[in-house]
Formats: C-alpha cells, sequence, structure tokens
C-alpha cells in the first residue's frame, strides 16, 4: 500500500514548522474533539471511577494525536521526495561537483580503545615493531599526554576527529622532539622523522590484514564520490524515511524512466510559477520586504529566475536518453544497503538456471486385469522422458503384486513418467510382448509421496476398462529450488498474457534469486524474472483478472507483476518465499480475509500495470498531481535540508558540516527548480549547523563563515547571488542569528580548549577568531577596530584561564582540605604544577598560533592561569614547616619552565616566586655556610690523615650532612655531576678534606641548578659561595701544613726513614686543593669582577703555592738529611785520622782468619733501598705525576748538592778505598733509579753532577794505580755489573 497515513516514519525527526500548514486543519479537529470530550469529563465529578475514566481517555487522546502528527509528518515528507525524484530524474541546472575536499572517516569510542590497546601493547613490548628509546619515549609521551586525554574521547563523540588527526598530532609532538636531538653524521632528521612516521603507521594499524579482500562499501562510505541516480534516490530514502515499496510506487507514478514525461513536468511546473507571478503582480500580494520600493524588483526577479529555468532547460539536448548518468548500480551483499560504483549487473540468462531432480517411481500392485489368464506371466515398465527405461520382476496375472522401486534423474521441473503394463507373447511370430495398459504422470516436487491407484489406458475393443495401478511418484526437490507451484502472472516485461503457468523460484547463486516459468518436459525455462530490486507484498484482487483467488504482486522501478493462486495458504508460502529472495526492508503483512476474494469475474476490461485499489490510488494521485507552485518551498527546504545535515553528520565520515557531492547537487537543483532564495538557504544552513556546534558536535568555522558572508552581504544589499530584495524575515532572521552566531563564537573561544583539542580541526581556531570578527561589522565594509576584538578576546580568555584550572583542579582530583599533611599538600603541588606547565605548553603548541594576532593577550591568560595556581601555592608553601626545604623542587620545576618562556620570564607570577624562595636560599646558604665551617673545625681536630677512596659515580642519593646544633636535615640535591677528580678509583685527600670539597661543590651546583632568573641576585649568590669557598679552602690549608710541619719534625734521619701515608695524603690535599679552587673559587667567565676579587682570589692561589712550596722543601731536606747521615759515617775513613788507620788495620788483620763484609757496600745498599721505597711510596700515593716530577726533581738535585759539598770539603784529601766504592755506589744507583723515575736529562746532569762524577772518576783512577785490585769492579763507567 502507498497510503502514506499507514507508512512506518523511519526517518529523523521533522520540523515542526514546516507540517504546521499540512496538519493544521487535523489538529484543529482533534482539539474540537478534545474540547468536547474534556468538557464531559468535567461536568461528570470527581468520583475516583470518573477520574480513571478520564484518565484513560486523555492517554487514548494522546496517543491518537500522535499517530496522527506522525502520519501527517510522513505525508509532508513523501511530497517532498516526491518533489526529491524529480530533482535527480531529470536535473537541468546543477551538476555533482567534483572539486569538493574529501572527507576522512571518523574514528569511532571502538577504534579509539583498539588504538589505545595498539600503543599500550607496543609499550609492554608485545609487538614484533623494533624502535630506540627516543621513539618509545616519543610514543609514551603521545598515549598518556593525547590518547588518554579526556578531550580526545569528546572530540571522538563530537564526531570530528579522522586517523589524520591523530597521525597530525603525532607529527607534530615527534617534530619537536627529533629538532631537539643532536646532529648524527650520516642521518638527517628527515630521516629520523620518517622512519618514526612508518612505525607510528604499523603500530596505528595493528594486526589488521592489510591483503584480505576489501569489503564492498555501504552507501555512506561512497557518499564522497560522484553517485548514480539510484544510490541518490536510496540516499534521500533514508535521509527522508521513505520505505523501499514506497519509493517504486512514486517511481512508477511519476513515469521517472520517462524523459519526455520529466521534461513536461518541468514545463507545466515553469508555466505553472509564471501564473502564480502574474497573479501576484495582478493583486498585489507581496511578501514583507525592508523597502516598499522592491516589490518591483521581486516581480522582476521571480520572472527572471523562470526565464533563466526556461533557458537552461532549452539548452539541454533532446536525446532519447536525456541527461542521465553513465554509472550504474550493482547489487552487493549486506542487501541493498551496501552499492558498488561499477558496471552494470550481470543479466541472468536462461542457460544460468539449472535444476536436478532426483525421481522415485515404485509400482506397487495392478487391479482389474481380466483380459489374461491367471497363469499368465505379466510385468510393468517405467521411464522418465529422455532417460532410459526399467522393468519390474515377473509376475502371474492372478497375482500381478510387485512393490518395485525405479531411480530415476531429470533437469525438469515438469518432467513426463510413463508406466506401462505388459504379458508375454506365446505366439511363435510374435515379436514384442502384448502392451496391456499405460498411464502418463507429470509429477511435481509439491506432489502426494504416498502410492495411489491410478487409471490406465488400454488398447480399443480390451476387456479391462477397470484397469487400475496402485503407484507412487516422488520427486525430490533440489536445494538451489526455494519453492514452486502453478500461478496466474501478468507483468509489463515478462508474462505479458494472463494465464496459469508452473513456476519455480531458483537461487542461483548467494545473491541472486530468479522467478522462472517451465513448460513440461523442458529443462530451459520460458521466461524468467530476476528479483533484485523487486518489492513483494500482499494485494486485493484487481478488477478484470480471473482465474485466481488470491493476489500478489511484485513491484520494481518500471514494472510490476501480478500473481495470483487458488488458496491463501499457498499465497502466504509464496509472499514468505519471494521476501526472503528480494532482501528487502518492508516486511509484507497478510491482508484481512474479507479482502483476499476476487471480484466477480465479468470485468472486459484488462488491468494496467500500475493499477492499485481506490484508496491507494487516491493517495498516489495527491501526491503526485500536487502543483509544486501551491507548496511552500523554503519551508520544505527547510525540512529537506535538516534531515539531509542529520543523515551527513552521522554517517561515517569527519565531515564537519560539509555535504557531500550528491548532497549538495540534490540541494542545489531543488533551490534552483522550485525557486529557494539563496539567503534562506544559508539562514537554515546557520541555524542547522549552529544546533550541532552546541551540542558539541565538531563543525567547520570556515563553513560557518561562508554561510554568515553570503547572508550578511544579502542584508546590507550586496547581491551575492542577484537577487537584490531583502525581506524583513530574512533580515529579522539574520539578526537573530547574529546574536546567537556571536554568544556562540565566544563561548567556542572561551572554551578554546575543549572545542578545538589539540589544535583540531587544523586551523578551526584562527577561522573562529576571524568568524569572530566579521560577525562584529556592523556591514560589509567597515573594518571592526583592533581594540574592540582585542578587549572582547581578552575577556574571553579570561573566563577561559578560570575554567582551565577548574578543570584542572577536578582532573587533579585535588580538594581544599587544610588538614591534610603538609608533605601531602606539597606533593599535590607538584603534581599540579606539572599539569599547570603541561597546559601552557600545549596552549603554545596548538594555539598559540591562531592568537599570533594578540601574543600579549595570550601571555596575559598565561598569567590569570598561573594567578589561580599562585593562591593554592602559597596556601601549601605556607604550611611548611619553618626550616623545610623540600619546596626547593617546586622552584625548580616552575622556574624551570618560566625562564625559558619569553613572555613568562621575570613576569608578575615569576617575581612572585623568586620573592617567596628568596628568604629561604638565603637561610639555606647561611645554614650551609655555619654546618661546612663546624665540620671543617671539628674534622681537622680529630683528623687522622689517612686516605680515602672517593665517593661513587652517583651522587644523587647522598644527602648533605645534617648543620651541626640544628634539628633540621637539610635537603638532598636533585641530581649533579660528580667532579671529575672523584670519578678516578685511586686514593684520595683525607675524610674531612673529601667532605669539605664535596659539600661546597654540591652546595655551587645545587644553587647553579636553581637557574636563578634575576641576574643580580644570583651573581649575589655566585659570589658569596665563591668567597665562602675560599675561606674554607683557606682554612683546610693552613690546617694541612700545621699538621705536615709536625710530621716532619718527628721523622726522623736515619734511612730507615719512610715518607708515612699521612704525609702523602696532606700533599694530595694541597693538590686537590689547587684544582678545585679554579672551579670552587673563580667566577664564571664573562662576568665583570673587581680587582678585590682577583686579588682575593690570588691570595688564595699564592697560599696554596706557596704551601705546597714549604712542604715539599721540608720533605726534600728530610729525605736529604738522611743522605747526610750516611755521609757523616763515611767521614770516619777520612785519610790522616786516628779513627780511618785503626779501622784499616782491623779489617785486614780480620779478614785473615774470617770473611768480613766490606765496609761501605752494606752501607751503599741500605741507602740505595731507603730511596727506592720512599720513590715507590711517593709515587703510588700522591695522585699528581705533575707533583711527584717536582718533588723527584727537588730530591735528586739536593743529594747531589750534599754529595758535592761533602767532596769539596775533601779536596786536599784523598778518597779511602772504602769512601770511594760507597759513593761511587751511591751515585751511580741514585742517578738511574731517578733517570727511571722520569727525572729529565738536564736535571740530572746538572753541575753538581758532574762535578761529583769528575772527582770521583779521578779518585778511581789514582785508586786504580795505587790499589790494583782493590775496588774489585765498582767503577765510575757505565756498567751493568753490579747493577743488581
Amino acid at each position: 500500500m502507498l497510503d502514506p497515513s499507514s507508512s512506518e516514519d523511519t526517518g529523523g525527526e521533522s520540523d515542526p514548522e514546516v507540517a504546521r500548514d499540512l496538519v493544521r486543519k487535523a489538529k484543529r479537529g482533534a482539539e474540537s474533539r478534545a474540547g468536547g470530550q474534556q468538557g464531559q469529563l468535567a461536568a461528570a465529578g470527581g468520583s475516583s471511577g470518573q477520574s480513571a475514566h478520564r484518565g484513560g481517555e486523555e492517554e487514548e487522546k494522546r496517543e491518537r494525536e500522535r499517530m496522527q502528527r506522525e502520519e501527517e509528518e510522513h505525508k509532508v515528507k513523501l511530497q517532498l521526495y516526491v518533489f526529491v525524484l524529480r530533482c535527480i530524474a531529470y536535473p537541468f541546472n546543477a551538476k555533482q561537483p567534483t572539486d569538493m575536499a574529501r572527507r576522512q572517516q571518523k574514528v569511532n569510542k571502538q577504534q579509539l580503545q583498539a588504538v589505545k590497546e595498539r600503543f599500550l601493547a607496543f609499550l609492554n613490548g608485545e609487538t614484533q615493531i623494533v624502535a630506540d628509546e627516543a621513539f618509545c619515549n616519543a610514543v609514551r609521551s603521545y598515549y598518556e599526554g593525547f590518547l588518554k586525554s579526556e578531550r580526545v574521547s569528546k572530540m571522538v563523540q563530537g564526531g570530528g576527529c579522522s586517523a589524520g588527526d591523530f597521525r597530525e598530532v603525532f607529527r607534530k609532538n615527534i617534530e619537536r622532539r627529533v629538532r631537539s636531538l643532536p646532529e648524527i653524521d650520516g642521518l638527517s632528521k628527515e630521516t629520523v622523522l620518517t622512519s618514526w612516521i612508518g612505525k607510528y603507521d604499523a603500530i596505528y594499524r595493528g594486526d589488521e590484514d592489510m591483503r584480505r579482500q576489501p569489503q564492498r562499501p555501504h552507501l555512506s562510505a561512497v557518499s564522497e564520490l560522484i553517485l548514480s541516480k539510484e544510490q541518490l534516490y536510496e540516499m534521500f530514502q533514508q535521509i527522508l524515511g521513505v520505505r523501499k515499496f514506497e519509493h517504486q510506487l512514486l517511481y512508477n507514478a511519476c513515469q521517472l524512466d520517462n524523459v519526455d514525461e520529466q521534461a513536461a513536468q518541468i514545463r507545466r511546473e515553469l508555466d505553472g510559477r509564471l501564473q502564480l507571478v502574474e497573479r501576484m503582480a495582478r493583486e498585489r500580494r507581496y511578501p514583507k520586504f525592508v523597502s516598499a520600493d522592491m516589490d518591483v524588483l521581486y516581480v522582476e526577479e521571480l520572472r527572471s529566475s523562470i526565464n533563466l529555468l526556461m533557458a537552461n532547460l532549452e539548452s539541454l539536448p533532446v536525446s532519447k536518453g536525456g541527461p542521465d548518468f553513465k554509472q550504474k548500480l550493482k547489487r552487493s551483499s549486506m542487501n541493498n544497503s551496501f552499492l558498488d560504483l561499477g558496471d552494470e549487473a550481470d543479466v541472468l540468462s536462461k542457460s544460468d538456471v539449472l535444476l536436478s531432480f532426483a525421481l522415485e517411481v515404485v509400482i506397487v500392485e495392478v487391479q482389474g486385469l481380466k483380459s489374461v489368464a491367471p497363469n499368465r506371466i505379466v510385468y510393468c515398465t517405467m521411464e522418465v522422458e529422455g532417460g532410459e527405461k526399467l522393468q519390474t520382476d515377473q509376475a502371474e496375472a492372478s497375482r500381478p503384486q510387485w512393490a518395485t522401486q525405479g531411480d530415476f534423474s531429470t533437469t525438469h521441473p515438469l518432467p513426463s513418467v510413463k508406466v506401462k503394463l505388459f504379458t508375454e507373447s506365446t505366439g511363435v511370430l510374435a515379436l514384442e510382448d502384448k502392451e496391456l495398459g499405460r498411464v502418463v504422470l507429470t509429477p511435481t516436487t509439491n506432489g502426494h509421496k504416498q502410492a495411489d491407484f491410478h487409471h490406465m489406458v488400454v488398447p480399443k475393443n480390451s476387456q479391462d476398462t477397470e484397469l487400475k495401478i496402485k503407484l507412487a511418484v516422488r520427486m525430490d526437490k533440489p536445494p538451489n529450488m526455494k519453492h514452486s507451484g502453478y500461478l496466474y502472472a501478468l507483468g509489463h516485461r515478462v508474462w505479458k498474457r494472463w494465464k496459469r503457468r508452473y513456476f519455480v523460484l531458483v537461487q542461483v547463486s548467494q545473491y541472486t534469486f530468479a522467478m522462472c516459468s517451465y513448460r513440461e518436459k523442458k529443462a530451459e525455462p520460458q521466461e524468467l524474472m530476476q528479483l533484485e530490486g523487486y518489492t513483494v507484498d500482499y494485494c486485493d484482487p484487481q478488477p478484470g483478472l480471473h482465474g485466481g483467488h488470491v493476489f500478489f504482486n511484485a513491484i520494481k522501478e518500471g514494472d510490476l507483476v501480478v500473481f495470483a493462486c487458488q488458496d491463501e495458504q499457498d499465497r502466504v508460502l509464496w509472499v514468505q518465499a519471494m521476501y526472503r529472495a528480494t532482501g528487502q526492508s518492508y516486511k509484507p503483512t497478510p491482508p484481512p480475509l474479507s479482502k483476499t476474494t476476487n471480484c466477480r469475474p465479468g470485468g472486459k476490461n484488462p488491468a494496467s500495470l500500475i493499477s492499485l485499489d481506490p484508496s491507494q490510488r487516491q493517495g498516489v494521485e495527491e501526491l503526485i498531481a500536487a502543483a509544486p507552485c501551491r507548496f511552500d518551498h523554503a519551508r520544505l527546504f527547510t525540512l529537506l535540508q535538516k534531515q539531509t545535515l542529520q543523515h551527513r553528520m552521522s554517517d561515517s565520515f569527519s565531515c564537519l558540516g560539509w555535504f557531500s557531492p550528491g548532497q549538495v547537487f540534490v540541494l542545489d537543483e531543488y533551490c534552483a527548480r522550485y525557486g529557494v532564495r539563496g539567503c534562506h538557504r544559508h539562514l537554515s544552513y546557520l541555524k542547522d549547523l549552529m544546533e550541532f556546534s552546541e551540542n558539541n558536535t565538531l563543525v567547520d568555522p570556515t563553513l560557518l563563515h561562508y554561510s554568515y558572508a553570503f547572508c550578511a552581504s544579502h542584508v546590507h544589499g550586496n547581491r551575492p547571488d542577484g537577487m537584490g530584495t531583502v525581506t524583513v524575515d530574512e533580515k529579522e532572521k539574520f539578526e537573530a542569528i547574529q546574536s546567537r552566531l556571536l554568544a556562540l563564537l565566544e563561548n567556542q573561544i572561551t572554551h578554546f580548549r575543549y572545542c578545538f583539542p589539540f589544535g583540531r580541526p587544523d586551523g578551526a581556531l584562527k577561522a573562529t577568531l576571524s568568524l569572530q570578527e566579521r560577525v562584529l561589522m556592523r556591514d560589509i565594509t567597515t573594518p571592526v577596530p583592533l581594540e574592540d576584538m582585542k578587549k572582547l578576546v581578552h575577556k574571553c580568555l579570561e573566563k577561559a584561564a578560570g575554567i582551565n584550572y577548574s578543570q584542572l583542579i577536578e582532573y587533579a582530583h585535588l580538594k581544599a582540605d587544610l588538614e591534610v599533611d603538609p608533605e601531602k599538600r606539597l606533593e599535590d603541588m607538584m603534581r599540579l604544577g606539572e599539569l599547570v606547565i603541561e597546559v601552557l605548553q600545549q596552549n603554545d603548541e596548538h594555539h598559540s598560533e591562531a592568537f599570533s594576532w594578540w601574543p600579549e593577550l595570550m601571555a596575559e591568560h598565561a598569567e590569570s592561569f598561573l594567578s589561580l595556581y599562585r593562591v593554592d601555592m602559597d596556601s601549601a608553601l605556607q604550611v611548611q614547616p619553618l626550616d623545610s626545604w623540600n619546596s626547593f623542587p617546586l622552584f625548580q620545576l616552575l622556574n624551570g619552565f618560566l625562564r625559558t618562556d619569553p613572555h613568562l620570564c621575570n613576569g608578575p607570577f615569576h617575581k612572585h616566586l623568586q620573592d617567596l624562595f628568596v628568604p629561604l636560599v638565603v637561610r639555606y646558604i647561611d645554614l650551609m655556610e655555619s654546618s661546612i665551617a663546624q665540620s671543617v673545625h671539628r674534622g681537622f681536630e680529630q683528623e687522622t690523615w689517612q686516605s680515602v677512596k672517593s665517593l661513587t659515580n652517583n651522587l644523587a642519593g647522598v644527602p648533605l650532612p645534617k648543620v651541626p646544633g640544628l634539628p633540621l636535615s637539610l635537603p638532598s640535591m636533585p641530581s649533579f655531576p660528580a667532579p671529575a677528580r672523584m670519578r678516578q678509583d685511586n686514593t684520595n685527600g683525607s675524610a674531612t678534606s673529601e667532605d669539605l670539597f664535596w659539600k661546597l661543590n654540591a652546595l655551587q651546583m645545587f644553587v647553579l641548578d636553581l637557574h636563578w632568573p634575576d641576574a643580580e641576585f644570583a651573581k649575589h649568590l655566585e659570589q658569596r659561595l665563591k668567597l665562602m669557598a675560599s675561606d674554607m679552602m683557606e682554612a683546610c690549608v693552613r690546617r694541612t701544613k700545621f699538621a705536615f710541619d709536625g710530621k716532619m719534625q718527628k721523622a726522623n734521619r736515619s734511612t730507615d726513614f719512610r715518607v708515612p701515608l699521612c704525609v702523602c695524603t696532606m700533599l694530595n690535599i694541597l693538590m686537590d686543593a689547587k684544582r678545585q679552587c679554579s672551579k670552587l673559587c673563580v667566577l664564571d667567565t664573562g662576568q665583570e669582577t673587581d680587582k678585590q676579587w682577583q686579588q682575593y682570589h690570588s691570595k688564595i692561589d699564592v697560599l696554596i703555592d706557596e704551601a705546597f712550596k714549604d712542604m715539599v722543601s721540608s720533605l726534600v731536606s728530610k729525605l736529604s738529611a738522611v743522605l747526610g747521615s750516611v755521609l757523616s759515617k763515611l767521614s770516619r775513613y777520612d785519610e790522616g785520622t786516628f779513627l780511618s788507620s785503626i779501622l784499616s788495620f782491623t779489617v785486614k788483620a780480620a779478614a785473615k782468619y774470617v770473611e768480613v763484609p766490606k765496609p761501605g757496600m752494606d752501607l751503599a745498599d741500605t741507602y740505595i733501598t731507603f730511596v727506592r721505597q720512599n720513590q715507590d711510596i711517593l709515587r703510588e700515593r700522591i695522585n699528581d705525576e705533575l707533583y711527584i716530577e717536582k718533588v723527584f726533581d727537588q730530591w735528586y738535585s739536593s743529594s747531589m748538592k750534599v754529595v758535592c759539598v761533602w767532596l769539596a770539603d775533601r779536596l786536599d784529601l784523598q778518597l779511602h778505598l772504602y769512601q770511594l766504592k760507597t759513593l761511587i755506589k751511591i751515585v751511580k744507583k741514585t742517578y738511574r733509579d731517578f733517570r727511571l723515575q722520569g727525572v729529565l736529562d738536564g736535571t740530572l746532569n746538572n753541575k753538581s753532577y758532574e762535578t761529583v762524577f769528575n772527582r770521583l772518576s779521578v779518585e778511581e783512577a789514582t785508586m786504580a794505580v795505587k790499589a790494583g785490585e782493590g775496588l774489585q769492579g765498582v767503577s765510575m763507567r757505565d756498567s751493568d755489573e753490579d747493577d743488581d
């Protein structure tokens, strides 16, 4: 049925304004009836029974009104659909645009969750994607900051987020990261970016198989393409809620496939519009315009538009096909919801329909056989037309029973089965057995399966007139045969005569079905109809068609086939089978039994192909015959555009309010054909777009700008579409929309972080600001003063600061509870500070470009945002203990961000932060200075001067010591590098000195890490710390020098003397102090220093140098004194002394009886051992090679000088043999040992050594002449004889 009142409304919401005129009469009737009912109920009294009855009637009345309203609204949509059909069928004004930007697919909630899971799997190492640490960090930041953001979820919910937006946000994120990486030889940063984007794509796709066969796209998936007429029909069926069978009836009734009829319809419409214009001009019934002189212009504009339509129609070539699209539809899977652009669907041929049947013929018995003797042999044969012949067993004529089964196969839906009865011939000349009777059957798959008696045809003059055979013929239905039976049929393309035929519903493939008619003994169908696109439904008996009792039909654009069968049950089975085959969305419902009987069979005229019952025909005719010029097409178009936009916003594309090419084409054609004014079109469009935007759906502000600019230009008389008339209604609507749009834009700018999250859609915020400026313009030429726009943006950003901060507090789950532990409040401020910085960074990264016209406004917005955080920060810091230093990390966090921002550095919040922490920093340094001074004093008093190993390289967990005498703990510094001297695994100074240097370094690194932004205060802090380090080092050097002098005074002068380890430690302390002085006591280069500071630093250097020089001189003097004691022992052998003669005689006398040690050699060996061991001690314990060489140089020079002086005192004396041998060995070994220790030749061969060498050489020669072999090989000549 086409009756609009019975159609289901499957569309979206309708505009009540559009339906108001069309349902006014129905509402009046309903209201009058309702008023009468209310009056009766009110007079009935207040009893409970009457109240209940009244409530039931009220509910029933509301339900009737709702149903009536829905029916009327659906009728309006059907009428609107008729106009749309004509626009699609014969367009002569518009074409589908081919230059529109392709929209990307939306990301829905399920896809967002899947993307989150894929990136989380990558971060957990559950994928096969190889990546370095930098890429993993970038992905982790993207996952935590973007994918898990609530704003992204809202953006996905708003339908304006695509995979391209996700990719673009990641690209911007990694670009910032990659640009900050150091340059790598042979690897450009562009290559890194490309590689990272490729890995991102792999993660985003996940495990999707890119090689799988693509599915047929849904209609919404191809909406971005150029659509065919059939696709446009189906799209607007969905938009307006028109069912398929309603479309088919309207299609046939409008004769949309008839080009001549469509052109004639356009000519009738244009003629009607011309008559309407002329009548309007005569009656002077014009719309109300803003100016009284626009009436004549309005008539001229209407005439001009109609003439233009006539010219467009006239310009079309007269062709057989008319203006048509070359693309065709092809049915796909999932019924008719999936479409494919391609070649025309394949047409079935008769040879494509193949059926195969299995038949079973069972012969049971024969009765009534009288013409044959009882003892004669009889048998039966059976055959299927075109097949083999089978025979039963033989039986006597008295008992002709067999129960024999024959199996056959055939391709004929109506096969011919022949069964014959024979008796054996007894005649000698008989060639064939005698046939007693036969029966021919035409079985079907719906026939009886049980055995029945059938009368046999007997030969002439046979006595067996009552001959019957009992048999059963079973014909199985093949799987591709869905239903079969005899029907009457009449169609337009097939079965053009009303007659009874045998029909079979055949399934050719999964999606292809055919209705086929067959003749007897034929394998191919006589005629067939492919069911694709047809809609089957019950129908009433048709006048002039008799032969069937109940009717049903199949309808399609341009075709209608009427079927009839004998009983209702058979009709229901046929309709159900065809309903499943067509796949239609409309489910047929059997009509009441009173309408199933056929009309009287006396009709003379045959029915037309699209004939309907009177009610149906009346509904179609009302819709088709309605004159378009009598409708308010402005309101109808408002409904059409609203429904189209709702359909567009709910499809699978991120359209942001832009129509698809096919939708633009239909809307353009409708406006041109039915005279919808451009201003009204864009005003309605603006209204619909603003409704979506107010409901948090993303809408492209460029689209709003275009429509608003068109309306503003029209209202101000600039004629953007050539229309010079402006109605009062258009102006009033424009002013209302202008104020509404201004409020909407202010709200969007205020909520810019949530309306345009992460700068998406790209450029939308900047376009919104541009549109805001355009809306503020009073006309189309006068620009908005910059101060007015600036004030408006400033007001919006002021509100945005409060909104953003409140959202941040809610996100962080922070509550203003004064009873919370101070440490917990400080932790909350740290976390909140990190979020504040993240928000400001995101604003700068994603939104600052849009506000580039007013960068100071973004800075003020940031300051306002920080001022709100300042209140919470101050309250949290006020409850901290007085001597707590746990708030320094908070300063480092905030200052680290603020000092790098050119707009926020030294701003109000930054200065407040400095003022807040200046007393804390000063107090901390004061306490640290006192603590270090006390530790130096106590440490050196209790110092054992034992060397200690250097501290570990990881100093992050090493706490600074407690300040003596104060009940507080100084904070552990976050991190700082260990000094270079502490990175070597060797011995260093004492515990006190190491502790001192580390504290000084840690304190200076802590202050340096603060990066104090105020240059003056930072310079003051640095100078103070440098002065403190100088004072501490001076105290350390003096204490070390004093302790060194004490050790040297207590040391003995014998060869048993070994340099104490504490002495080496003291030397190391001075060397460390020298090295640390250049770092801890010197200001950074580039700072201006006065002479007083330079002199003070020089004083420290001189003090350390003089102390070290004195300590080295004292040590060398002690070592040289040992050599002096050795030489004093050799002085006993001086020539001419009494002791020398006694010692020589005693040795000679004793040598005759025992082996006496050589005097002097043990003394030389003892001294050489002393020298070597002390050299090893100094080499091992002193860290600096340069200072070791200085000690060795002075020691060697002093030793040679002592020997030279001793020999000079004995110039007039000849050396004793033992003196000579001892000196030679001492000098030679000393020379070689110090040369091995790295003493240079210039130092080794000094004047003292040359003097000693010459004297000993002369003495050696003299002794060789005098004593002969007394030297025993000891010589000053280079020899390795006694090196050991």
